[in-house]
């Protein structure tokens, strides 16, 4: 196979690159093999997303509509559900969910059922990616059987393959796909050379490591270092409220400190794709090995008690004000998983609804970038977005913020709230009516 000529192809953006995957990955690095002048193809199950992106409407708040009319107009963008147009990209780029299951087990069927669509139509000379975060072996002992058995082709010597780690951070504003330094391991040197030049020709740094296994626990390791930390900072934060200290204070004070600190902060759950899920992913891999990993499955049982100890923090400041949870108005401020985004995986702002629901409460939100929930793998809270008034905070007995939108005016909420339960520290700055802030 002419190596050479793949390679040129890609060096004079003349290859076609396929993305696999039109969500918050997928969509952001279609946008930006299209804007650094390749053809790119997007693949999708979901009619509605072809539908929206081909029509110029963008379905991610970060993304706005005019970039997406913007490819369209060039003619370097083009979005299908037709699975049977995977035989034309010459690069192929996975960005597919990697939940886990209800027993916390790795859920693979999303990137197992895309390996099974590529390998009907996988032709000689084609480059594929794996982005989608998951346990170290994917590549080599997932992906590339099913490529070769549903193909009859050979990883290395008719296809390529590699393994490229996704970095995305929705809602970042001094960092994006394009700048944000790219990992590649390939399963031998032809692939890992052609992968190096795919992804240096549309981001500004990419990094080359030996192997995908290096990539791929590079991704796991990256996540379970903030998993640890944000455990550790719960923990520290249900200490020192005991104590009388203010969490945010001490970690305020630490972080003077020029070297040997990074600031993490505490909050009333984890959410997103990655920090609640991927470390899970090298749990069960480690136990293949006899291995335990004891820091991660402490820090995933912390991190995963944080929203019952807000509603419980919330049903004693109720108590205080002889209200009980059941029966009691509730508006949750924020549903996205952090602010700027609306973005719902995995948001502790939903199962803070759902506890509140069990206990018997009337729950509304409230979320600028959210006006209504949509049904999810695994909760569906058919609720939409209630307007903030001063007169309708009054209608309600708390507020709790589960979400720092920058875009709340939070001395205006407090001033017009009965009571307010505060897990972000977002009323830091507020002067007036501190003696209804609750820290949770």
């Amino acid at each position: 196979m002419d190596i050479a000529k793949l390679e040129k192809q890609i060096r004079d953006k003349r290859a076609l690159v396929g993305v696999m995957g039109m969500g918050y990955v997928g969509l952001p690095l279609a946008r930006t093999f299209g804007g650094a002048g390749y053809r790119t193809l997007g693949f999708d199950v979901d009619p509605n997303k072809i539908r929206m992106l081909n029509a110029g409407k963008s379905y991610i708040g970060h993304i706005p509509n005019s970039e997406i009319k913007t490819l369209l107009k060039s003619k370097r963008f083009r979005a299908t559900a037709d699975m049977r147009e995977l035989r034309k990209p010459d690069a192929l780029i996975i960005c597919v969910p990697t939940p886990l299951s209800q027993t916390r087990d790795p859920d693979m069927s999303y990137v197992e059922s895309t390996a099974r669509a590529i390998a009907k139509t996988l032709r000689k000379g084609q480059l594929v990616v794996l982005e989608s975060t998951t346990y170290p072996g994917t590549t080599r002992d997932l992906l590339k059987p099913i490529l070769e058995e549903g193909s009859g082709l050979k990883a290395g010597r008719d296809f390529f393959l590699a393994y490229s780690p996704e970095r995305e951070d929705p809602g970042r504003v001094d960092f994006s796909t394009e700048t944000i330094p790219k990992l590649v391991g390939g399963y031998g040197a032809a692939s890992k050379r052609l992968a190096v030049a795919m992804y240096s020709s549309a981001i500004s740094r990419v990094i080359p490591v030996a192997n995908c296994e290096i990539a791929e626990a590079a991704k796991i390791v990256e996540n379970v270092y903030r998993c640890v930390n944000i455990a550790m900072v719960n923990e520290l934060k249900m200490l020192f409220d005991k104590m009388g200290i203010s969490v945010w204070d001490v970690i305020d004070a630490a972080k003077t400190k020029p070297f040997g600190f990074s600031a993490f902060y505490p909050g009333p759950g984890l959410g997103g794709h990655c920090i609640p899920i991927d470390p899970f992913y090298l749990t069960w891999k480690a136990r293949q090995y006899g291995e335990p990993t004891r820091f991660i499955e402490l820090a995933g049982e912390i991190n995963t008690s944080m929203p019952e100890y807000v509603i419980n923090h919330l049903a004693l400041a109720l108590n205080d004000h002889k209200k009980p949870i059941h029966g009691s108005k509730i508006l949750v401020l924020g549903l996205a998983y952090k602010k700027y985004v609306d973005d719902l995986r995995e948001s502790p702002s939903i199962e803070l609804i759902e506890l509140l629901r069990e206990r018997g409460a009337k729950v509304d939100y409230n979320d600028p970038h959210i006006p209504r929930t949509h049904k999810g793998r695994e909760h569906d809270l058919r609720m939409k977005s209630v307007r903030i008034t001063a007169a309708s905070l009054k209608k309600y007995d708390a507020a709790l913020i589960a979400t720092d939108h920058s875009a709340y005016d939070y001395d205006m909420i407090v001033k017009n709230s009965k009571l307010v339960i505060d897990t972000r520290n977002a009323t830091a700055g507020v002067r007036i009516g501190r003696h209804k802030i609750v820290k949770a």
